[in-house]
């Protein structure tokens, strides 16, 4: 028996060519997962060692915390007794892995400022030559030759009197290069409340990579996410990717802790709607590592 093939009516075989596009295509969206996965370490001395946060395979980049004295000259990084030995290896095993080491500027602490032009540079000189590509001969490397991928600037106190978008500028200067064709990633990690007096100058040169907006320990956010906050932070910087700052567990803070469940069902798909969204920031890994809570939200991230 033979059969004749019919042209369909032209409105049919758009209607039809259109479709095979839609399914080929997938859902039409410009957000949604991106699998980033941030984690601070360096604030427990039995959380682990570095090597074994970037070998457990839960995180996409790792920033160790803090440098906490800077601008008056004297500097000190306080990494709460984890011993230098061995770091640098660990640091080029991370990145072996895929995984940057960035440095936080910044914490708990009153011991830092950055009252002028001049400090800012000197501060930049610091990190540059510390534990970057710099090679002043007088300088001490307790990484060794390992550098670091980026900084973050995590202020608890300041604001527009201090220098740091002249950091930012400076550090800018080197991010398409930092040496061995790496990058230098430029992060903050601010409070939820917008705007953060603290950092605001530095945010608005408009030259950072990430945000890391911590929605709790704040007033402003008591309960946990806020969507109204999510939005400012998004649309205030749009070339910038934001990033949903937690705590991994009820101890890790004061206020403002969401379990992985509220997290995946209730903020996620918020945050997600926006093009600029990045992933999720953990505080931190000592309490990741007893909750478990960056391996619950993976997926949905």
């Amino acid at each position: 028996m033979a059969f004749t093939f019919r042209r369909p009516p032209p409105s049919v075989a758009v209607s039809v060519g259109v479709l095979l596009i839609i399914l080929l295509a997938g859902p039409a969206s410009a957000q949604g997962k991106t699998g980033q996965v941030t984690a601070f370490w360096g604030r427990h001395r039995d959380e682990g060692s570095l090597r074994e946060a970037c070998d457990s395979g839960l995180y996409t980049m790792v920033i160790m915390s803090f440098l906490d004295v800077y601008g008056s000259g004297t500097y000190h990084l306080d990494l709460s007794g984890h011993p230098a030995a061995g770091m640098g290896a660990a640091i080029k095993r991370c990145q072996f892995l895929g995984v940057p080491v960035s440095i936080s500027i910044g914490g708990f602490g009153s011991g830092y400022s950055l009252p002028t032009n001049q400090s800012a540079l000197a501060l930049f000189d610091h990190l540059w030559n510390t534990y970057f590509g710099g090679s002043l001969n007088d300088t001490t490397r307790p990484f060794g030759d390992a550098w670091l991928d980026g900084v973050d600037m995590f202020l608890e106190h300041g604001g527009a009197a201090d220098h740091y978008a002249t950091l930012a500028v400076e550090l800018s200067k080197h991010n398409i290069r930092a040496g061995d064709g790496k990058l230098l990633h430029l992060t903050a990690t601010t409070h939820c409340r917008f705007p953060d007096g603290r950092v605001k100058e530095a945010l608005d040169t408009g030259i950072f990579e990430r945000i890391h907006v911590r929605f709790y320990n704040d007033p402003g956010c008591a309960a946990g996410f806020s969507a109204a906050e999510w939005g400012k932070w998004a649309a205030a910087y749009p070339f910038t990717k934001i990033y949903v700052g937690v705590p991994a567990s009820p101890a890790a803070a004061e206020t403002g802790y969401t379990d992985p469940a509220a997290l995946r069902r209730e903020v996620l798909p918020v945050a997600q709607k926006s093009t600029n969204y990045g992933g999720v920031m953990i505080w931190d890994r000592y309490f990741d590592k007893r909750s478990n809570y960056s391996a619950s939200i993976k997926n949905w991230v």
